[in-house]
């Protein structure tokens, strides 16, 4: 049951999000969506070297390995992974026109959505290796810890839920359907992550592997979307202090709860 819940918080905090469609007039206004970008890069960024590099180290060096060689090549492997998912899915992100991935003719709103779809499969994968962490019992992770991501990664899906279902509303489609898209953006993270525990406790002994995969791939996330939609125009300062608060958090909350 624990495991349930921690792989469905996620998923709560993107729904909720996505439901501020009915309670707000206008869609979002830009300064504050930058400061919700840069909140999201922060707590990815810190999730990623508490939660998952820092316990891929440790764990490689208690099973008596070269600790910095499964965090490298696990890190890279999630990057390479996304790259390529996001070579060959077709998707839109968001302020943006140009479509990327393979040409297909589909509509702007199932383009936006696996856009952000894209990105919480790294998310979901997170929750999932850490869980699987704590179940070995010998990866200096504990279960609290796996919260604490969880939560963490819920908190960021927040903002993430209203900004993808406020600039569908804002571009004509109806609430409750614009709510829907926004809920199903988040709706691969406990499907990924489930799957990342089946897959993670058949194969304990590379599990480090597994948390700097997961690493890699929020890295490139970061990197690739949310801190460019955070730093594009003006007020890019605002992006830059919700990534530092976002940060601070995430860190606050593995140490504080791991």
């Amino acid at each position: 049951m624990n495991i349930l819940i921690a792989l469905g918080i996620p998923f709560i905090g993107t729904t909720l999000g996505a439901a501020m469609v009915f309670f707000m007039k206008e869609k979002i206004a830009p300064k504050l969506e930058k400061a919700l970008l840069g909140f999201a890069s922060g707590v990815m960024i810190a999730a990623s070297v508490w939660s998952l590099l820092i316990p891929s180290i440790d764990m490689t060096e208690a099973q008596g390995g070269i600790a910095w060689v499964p965090a490298t090549i696990g890190f890279l492997f999630g990057v390479a992974f996304l790259l390529l998912l996001d070579t060959l899915i077709p998707h839109l992100h968001l302020n943006s026109d140009k479509p990327e991935g393979v040409h297909a003719k589909i509509s702007k709103t199932l383009m936006m959505l696996f856009a952000i779809t894209l990105h919480n499969i790294p998310e979901g994968m997170a929750v999932g290796v850490t869980i699987a962490g704590a179940l070995a019992g010998n990866a200096g992770i504990t279960i609290t810890g796996a919260f604490a991501l969880s939560l963490g990664i819920a908190i960021q899906n927040f903002p993430e839920g209203a900004i993808v279902s406020m600039p569908l509303k804002g571009e004509g489609m109806g609430k409750p359907k614009a709510f829907l898209c926004g809920m199903a953006s988040g709706a691969v993270e406990p499907v990924f992550g489930f799957l990342t525990i089946l897959l993670a406790a058949q194969m304990t002994r590379i599990l480090p592997y597994f948390l700097s995969f997961a690493a890699g791939a929020m890295i490139y996330v970061v990197v690739e979307e949310l801190i460019p939609e955070a730093q594009a125009g003006e007020h890019t300062n605002i992006g830059t202090i919700g990534t530092a608060i976002g940060f601070a958090l995430m860190m606050v909350l593995d140490v504080a709860l791991g």
